[in-house]
């Protein structure tokens, strides 16, 4: 074990899980590369042990120069932790193509580029771990945020694929499953989702419901069923120090609920929550003829 590398490259890390993955994994003596778009978002974390990088998911030249920088210092990234996403959301026939496409750049294509550049040096050393931060979005789908649920499928099959690639070559593929976590992303998805809807839009009452929803599941009476980052953060040092971690985690009792539930429905029960839930478009008045 003595040439692996416990280089640790992590993405998204201006903010809640990839900062609290971050601290936490420097802190257990781990060789922490922390980065962000804006790299002055990271700079404490350089006052706790980590380097600090910039590192632009929709930028294929910052994420080959970020893999070689900690390919040059360490000889192969030993983990990545592939964080970086936020939720488009939207009715799916009013977000522009534009605003889609930068979704799955983000959430999909970001994170299998950063895997491909990192898996060669894995290989050769005969160990690593990538670590793709889905959702309970990724197993289930709730009205107005079409686009964010695709993408984290998206995610999830690709990582089911590497799993299976790599696990030959001493390389681990591991999915993070979180429900409802305490930081930034409720408000980013809450305000995505006001904006993508004009107030004469036929979708404006589901979109009012969803931000509602939104807003109670990370600040009113369901938050009691989330946590704070740092319980992700917790869970992904388990999943990359366990021999053989499991291929999905679940974090928080709302991920295990809802999956749960979903699992267990029929798709047209799921429909029917839902209805029960947010407020389905209707239809204009046909005028008289």
């Amino acid at each position: 074990m003595a040439d692996i590398s416990n280089a640790v490259l992590i993405t998204g890390c201006s903010s809640g899980i990839g900062r609290a993955t971050a601290g936490r994994l420097a802190g257990a003596g781990w060789n922490v590369y922390a980065t962000a778009r804006r790299p002055e978002s990271v700079t404490e974390l350089a006052a706790a042990g980590c380097t600090t990088l910039a590192l632009d998911v929709t930028d294929d030249a910052s994420m080959r120069a970020a893999v070689a920088r900690v390919e040059s210092d360490h000889g192969a990234v030993g983990v990545l932790v592939n964080n970086a996403g936020y939720g488009e959301y939207g009715p799916v026939e009013e977000v522009s193509p534009e605003r889609a496409r930068r979704q799955f750049e983000t959430n999909v294509f970001g994170p299998a580029r950063l895997a491909q550049l990192a898996l060669p040096a894995m290989r050769r050393q005969g160990w690593g771990r990538i670590v793709n931060l889905s959702s309970m979005g990724g197993r289930l789908t709730f009205p107005g945020g079409g686009w964010y649920h695709a993408s984290k499928y998206a995610l999830e099959s690709i990582s089911d694929a590497l799993r299976f690639e790599t696990r030959s070559f001493g390389v681990r593929v591991v999915v993070i499953e979180p429900g409802f976590i305490r930081t930034s992303f409720g408000d980013t998805a809450g305000t995505t989702g006001s904006e993508s809807t004009a107030h004469d839009s036929p979708y404006a009452p589901l979109m009012a419901a969803v931000d509602t929803s939104l807003h109670d599941a990370y600040e009113g009476n369901l938050a009691r069923l989330g946590g704070g980052p740092e319980k992700v953060a917790a869970v992904i040092e388990r999943a990359i120090t366990a021999r053989n971690p499991k291929p999905r985690y679940q974090v928080t009792p709302s991920a295990r609920v809802l999956i749960g539930a979903r699992r267990w429905s029929t798709d047209r029960m799921w429909d029917a929550s839902m209805r029960r839930t947010f407020k389905a478009p209707k239809a204009a008045a046909t005028p008289d003829v």
